[in-house]
């Protein structure tokens, strides 16, 4: 059913509308109108693939639009003495970087020069969505490619360990609400995580307690089970819920039982209006859904681009 519609992206996108920040719903009616079309297949044949594509789409377009604003610096490769977003701590386990380099290839084949990379991720990060058998939307387009990607610019991302206020300054500071926080951390109902991002909460937490005392203890158990041997191997990890591959409300469900992996999940739960939200998009999936494509359309619209690149991975 989600390949079904995710055909349909090549043709319900054509019509006439305009936002802010210079972005538009028809912004390649004349210059390149089959461009979602072809982004939408290529990412639907890496996806055939590899079902863990559209997890990792899905995380590097967030990763993208946190620094910088949705330019597609995370795509640039490093360079002589600087070292690009990619190679940042928090995004060396970023993969699927040839799904979009295939996906500009198709692209520029067709219209050559026009679509930005940055568009191209944002297209694919819906197409992700969809092909997980999450909603769909309109993509604002109209961005352009930075020009600048710094590592240690990534130290600017949401750690898995951050507390609620953590978040909620993250999120401010981008022009984004404590709704958008919840909606967008559903994203985490798709893919894998290692270790090193929940590890925390398993060993040393506190000097009250040795195990974050909010995961459910079995569920804790399991989880030292894969992390705290001494033979680990070191891409261990788990998936982010039962169903990583599916775009679902289990995200929200898992946190309320005490089983959610970072500790910037089970945060969510420690303010008023965030654990609210927590609550109603774990009981029902259309709120959720809902609230996440809003949330999703205004972080993408974050932008600060200049040009639009040739190849993804350099600067013109």
């Amino acid at each position: 059913m989600a390949y079904i519609v995710a055909l349909l992206l090549c043709s319900v996108f054509m019509f006439s509308a305009s936002l802010s920040n210079a972005l538009s719903l028809n912004y390649y009616h004349k210059t390149c109108p089959n461009a979602e079309c072809i982004v939408s297949n290529a990412i639907k044949s890496a996806t055939e693939k590899d079902k863990t594509v559209p997890a990792a789409i899905l995380r590097m377009h967030f990763h993208d639009c946190f620094i910088r604003g949705c330019d597609a610096s995370v795509l640039l490769n490093s360079k002589g003495t600087n070292k690009a977003e990619k190679d940042g701590p928090p995004n060396v386990s970023l993969h699927a970087f040839y799904a979009i380099d295939n996906a500009k290839r198709k692209v520029e084949a067709t219209c050559p020069g026009v679509v930005s990379c940055a568009d191209i991720l944002a297209f694919a990060a819906r197409d992700a969505v969809v092909l997980s058998g999450g909603p769909t939307w309109n993509v604002p387009k109209g961005r352009k490619d930075g020009r600048t990607s710094q590592a240690t610019e990534t130290k600017q991302l949401p750690a898995p360990t951050f507390n609620i206020s953590q978040l909620q300054q993250s999120f401010s500071q981008r022009g984004l609400s404590m709704e958008d926080l919840v909606a967008l951390s559903g994203g985490h109902t798709l893919g894998f995580s290692h270790c090193s991002s929940f590890q925390n909460r398993l060993n040393k937490f506190n000097t009250t307690h040795d195990t974050d005392p909010s995961l459910q203890p079995s569920f804790a158990a399991s989880l030292k089970n894969v992390c705290l041997t001494k033979n680990r191997a070191n891409n261990a990890g788990t998936t982010m819920d039962p169903s990583p591959t599916t775009f679902d409300n289990t995200y929200f469900k898992l946190i309320l039982q005490g089983k959610a992996l970072f500790s910037s999940d089970q945060a969510l739960l420690s303010n008023t209006n965030t654990k609210a939200l927590v609550y109603k998009f774990a009981t029902s999936k259309e709120a959720f859904s809902k609230a996440f494509v809003k949330s999703m359309i205004k972080m993408s619209s974050l932008t600060g681009g200049q040009e639009v690149r040739k190849d993804c991975r350099v600067v013109n």
